[in-house]
């Protein structure tokens, strides 16, 4: 395609995205004037046009106008005028989703035999093309893995109730693009849409209540029901199709490299909620969901199966399970039962109610399926018979990918982490020693004498608890969440629960407590063989940056201990390792946390190197910037590809789930994108290029590092008046009260920052406009390296452009800088009671913001931050003008409603707006946490 006719259709394309938002902007106008009269309508007009004016030529008198404006409106506007800029925010977020598919959409239609980058078949093509052989490209594909974890961590702003009209909305648009829509439907299509954006405008956005773990893992489940149980396969058959195409002498069946596993119902760090009974709840909703999806997919199955034995001979190996399936079921006998000439439909009918046994107790085995296994094998029956009369068509496109689906979901759904703090496992383990008299304070001992007493606990095939000892409500807590696990495994499969995540891991006898637990439940074994059998991972959480510097000598501590690498015999000697983003960024700033996870990447890799144990590391990031987010395939492409080996997971969490797996279009796109990544690091793990600068610019980024972890933290733990600026200038009390999560937002019951978590640090500084967690201190460290001298200068080019970490880094810098507005950000300054305290940080943090964004402009050789991707800088700037409005009357808000707290008073009606502005901020900005 030529770049001129290209230009074209991205014109034409953008065109289309602009006329979603108009059209949806003058409905919601409609909606306005039909709800609140024209003088609703009028004021949000007026105010936009204000805030445009403002950010196209500040001038004071304007800036006045507009806050007295806002300051003036009645609390009865105020209270619609919210809502008007968060519904709108909400539309523009469906077109601009709409958008990503029907871009998608048009470069596949016009690309010709062109590939599009970052697809599936980039990346086999790129094999194709370097002359990968066949043999290696199967290595290959067996050796990639990766596990997207859904976590409940509370980002997602938004109701469910309200995500289900965005959908039904996002699908109305959808069809705007239809050409064959006569004018009678486009005109009807668009009074339906005036009808649900009048019901989004009459949903409340607030949840009434804190959800349930029960609502959490409800929410998570509607992602496998809506959308990944049919896109994961299209995956799969998407991969084979191109290695057929590129490598074509060879058959293909891609194994089980991509799939999901969940924390929702499992994470009981901090959560009193979570419970033993909780988590086998979830197990039981999670089987629900995926043995109905397989009775709807088998029911479907049954309208394309209509093949008569008076015309195609069908297998004597499905007439023979035909008939052992008729010896053991008896058929409902109010159902219409298939035609005798029909046997692809009899052999379905009985696997349908097979299905809806399978969950039953006490149902006979034969009239079950006792695995998924079974199930599979009547599915392959099914197919090696439609190919022995060349239905292969129908084989593939159904039954097929019915076969995958009982590979990727098993009927499990997905698997299930189980993680808890390291000092619940010792005080329960301290309390367990103590009434055995095998040690009276466990807590106390050193490290090195809990090791040896551990070790010689798990040699030892006698238990260390009783069923006659009384033991505290947390303790005898901790004991039966090991017992569910190992009830959950027989009644679930193996697979349910495979993996125990220990948060703060501090040393090897965190990991070694929950062998021992383990040990106590059957889930490490001593066979008669004298070997170890040992169905559960202990996975440490390493997550401060003391933590990770103490990480490969806490695991090569473990790795010398025979009775825990036997228990890696189960796996393969595949031991699983967790790193934190979240906490590491809070901990050091932006750049150190970078750092420290590279550096930690790498030196527990070469840990684990001389004991022939791979590692999968588990990458816990976040949706913000500030958690380490960034698109999927970038974020799989960013780790250094000597660390891959051993397969990747990375959580998946908030509004992260929305934004990427509520439409299927979306969905596909990323994790097709996820695909390519997977196998282009591997290709990159096989012919490893690194620049041979790569080590001289890692000296220097240690050094970088270690000058902004000191900038930083001389603001974050050092400054006196930090924590009363933050409290004071940010929505951080208030994000308590909007309901998003089961979890409480601190560890304890406490102030103290250390105890505070990453979400609601994250998500109050980007309320604030500040997003101070994702580039503060930045320019601090690059420009002690800098020092203003051109040849400095010139090497940090070069690692830009040649070091594809550091142009990451430098890349989410801008993202960050972009959302960022100090401008704003002041209006939140003026909520802190000591002006003087205001005054001095803010200065500071705008010295900072500025020598961050000019070193980054003099480093990238853009004229301005985010030149490199102008779709977001577009994005961004058109948005600005709408938020703006939200946050001056957030602070207002805020500034009425503190003051009447402090004196012991309170307002319903003026917190309810001020949720409403953090709703509609998040939405604005597209980041919470």
């Amino acid at each position: 395609m030529s770049d001129s006719v290209s230009l074209i259709n991205k014109n034409t394309s953008n065109n289309l995205l602009r006329r979603d938002v108009r059209f949806l902007g003058h409905i919601l106008g409609e909606v306005l004037v039909h709800q609140g009269g024209n003088s609703l309508f009028t004021i949000v007009e007026k105010i936009r046009e204000m805030s445009k004016s403002l950010r196209a030529q500040f001038t004071p008198e304007m800036y006045a106008e507009f806050k007295d404006t806002i300051n003036g409106l009645a609390p009865e506007i105020r209270h619609q005028v919210i809502r008007a800029f968060a519904v709108y925010f909400q539309l523009v977020n469906i077109a601009e989703q709409n958008h990503r598919i029907r871009r998608k959409r048009d470069y596949e239609r016009t690309s010709g035999e062109n590939v599009q980058p970052g697809s599936i078949e980039d990346a086999v093509r790129k094999l194709k093309t370097l002359g990968t052989p066949t043999a290696e490209v199967r290595e290959m594909i067996e050796g990639i893995s990766l596990e997207l974890v859904m976590t409940a961590h509370p980002t997602e702003a938004t109701r469910r109730a309200v995500l289900d009209i965005h959908q039904r909305i996002a699908a109305d648009v959808m069809e705007l693009d239809n050409p064959s829509l006569t004018f009678r439907e486009r005109e009807q299509l668009r009074e339906k849409l005036l009808g649900e954006v009048i019901t989004l405008w009459q949903t409340d956005e607030l949840r009434d209540r804190k959800p349930t773990v029960g609502d959490e893992v409800k929410n998570g489940l509607y992602y496998f029901d809506e959308t990944l149980f049919d896109v994961l396969p299209q995956v799969y058959q998407e991969l084979e199709r191109c290695l057929h195409k590129y490598y074509p002498e060879q058959s293909w069946h891609a194994p089980t490299f991509l799939k999901f596993g969940s924390w929702i119902g499992g994470d009981r760090d901090g959560n009193p909620s979570v419970t033993s009974t909780v988590t086998w709840e979830t197990l039981t909703m999670h089987r629900e969901l995926a043995l109905l999806k397989y009775e709807e997919l088998l029911t479907d199955l049954l309208k394309h199966m209509s093949f008569s034995k008076n015309i195609v001979e069908v297998t004597q190996e499905l007439l023979d399970s035909i008939q052992h399936d008729r010896d053991m079921i008896e058929l409902p006998s109010d159902e219409v039962l298939p035609n005798e000439k029909e046997p692809y439909r009899i052999k379905v009918r009985y696997m349908v109610e097979k299905i809806r046994n399978t969950a039953k107790p006490n149902v006979p085995a034969g009239k079950k399926y006792n695995n998924p296994q079974q199930f599979k094998e009547d599915l392959l029956i099914i197919e090696r018979s439609l190919r022995n009369h060349y239905a292969d068509y129908i084989a593939d496109a159904y039954v097929q990918k019915l076969i995958r689906q009982a590979e990727l979901f098993g009927f499990h759904l997905a698997s299930l982490d189980v993680r808890q703090h390291s000092k619940e496992h010792e005080a329960a383990m301290t309390e367990i020693l103590a009434k055995m008299s095998i040690c009276s304070d466990y807590g106390a001992l050193p490290e090195e004498q809990k090791i040896k007493l551990l070790t010689d606990i798990l040699n030892d095939p006698r238990p260390i608890t009783s069923p006659y000892l009384h033991y505290s409500e947390s303790t005898q807590e901790c004991l039966d969440v090991y017992r569910v696990i190992q009830k959950a495994q027989q009644e679930f499969g193996r697979s349910c629960i495979a993996s125990y995540l220990i948060s703060m891991t501090q040393g090897a006898s965190d990991l070694l407590e929950v062998l021992v637990f383990g040990k106590e439940a059957g889930l490490y074994l001593h066979e008669p063989d004298g070997s170890v059998t040992c169905t559960l991972q202990s996975v440490p959480l390493f997550e401060t940056i003391d933590d990770l510097h103490a990480a490969p000598e806490i695991m090569t501590t473990l790795f010398q201990i025979p009775a825990y690498r036997n228990s890696l015999n189960s796996t393969n000697q595949l031991q699983e390792i967790m790193l934190g983003y979240s906490d590491s960024n809070k901990d050091g700033g932006v750049i150190t946390a970078n750092w420290e996870l590279r550096v930690a990447l790498r030196s527990i890799t070469a840990a684990a190197k001389p004991f022939d144990v791979k590692l999968k590391f588990f990458h816990g990031r976040g949706g913000a910037l500030g958690r380490g987010g960034m698109p999927l395939n970038r974020s799989i492409l960013a780790q250094p590809a000597d660390t891959v080996g051993g397969g990747i997971k990375i959580t998946e969490q908030g509004e992260v789930l929305s934004s990427r797996y509520s439409m299927k279009g979306i969905a596909y796109r990323s994790l097709e994108q996820a695909t390519s990544a997977l196998i282009k690091s591997a290709l990159w793990a096989r012919n490893p290029q690194a620049d041979p600068s790569e080590p001289g610019w890692e000296t220097i980024m240690r050094d970088i590092s270690e000058q902004a972890q000191q900038k930083y933290q001389d603001l974050i733990f050092r400054d006196p008046d930090f924590l009363t600026f933050f409290k004071q200038s940010t929505p951080l009390p208030e994000i308590g009260e909007l309901n998003i999560g089961s979890r409480p937002s601190k560890r304890k019951n406490s102030d103290r920052f250390e105890d505070l978590r990453a979400i609601p640090w994250v998500f109050a500084w980007t309320q604030s406009r500040y997003l101070l967690p994702a580039w503060y201190a930045s320019g601090y460290g690059l420009y002690s390296f800098y020092q203003g001298n051109p040849e400095n200068l010139r090497i940090l080019q070069e690692m830009y452009n040649n070091w594809a970490f550091f142009r990451s880094l430098i890349d989410n810098l801008q993202m960050a800088l972009a959302k960022a507005d100090l401008l704003i950000a002041k209006e939140y300054g003026s909520m802190i009671e000591d002006q003087s305290i205001a005054e001095r940080i803010i200065r500071m943090i705008e010295e900072e913001y500025e020598r961050t964004s000019e070193l980054i402009l003099k480093i990238t050789g853009q004229q301005e931050i985010l030149d490199n991707v102008p779709v977001i800088q577009e994005s961004i700037r058109l948005r600005n003008p709408y938020v703006d409005p939200l946050s001056y009357m957030q602070v207002q808000l805020l500034s009425e409603l503190r003051p009447l707290r402090d004196q012991g008073g309170d307002d319903s009606l003026l917190l309810r707006e001020v949720l409403l502005t953090i709703n509609g901020i998040a939405a604005g900005l597209r980041n919470t946490g």
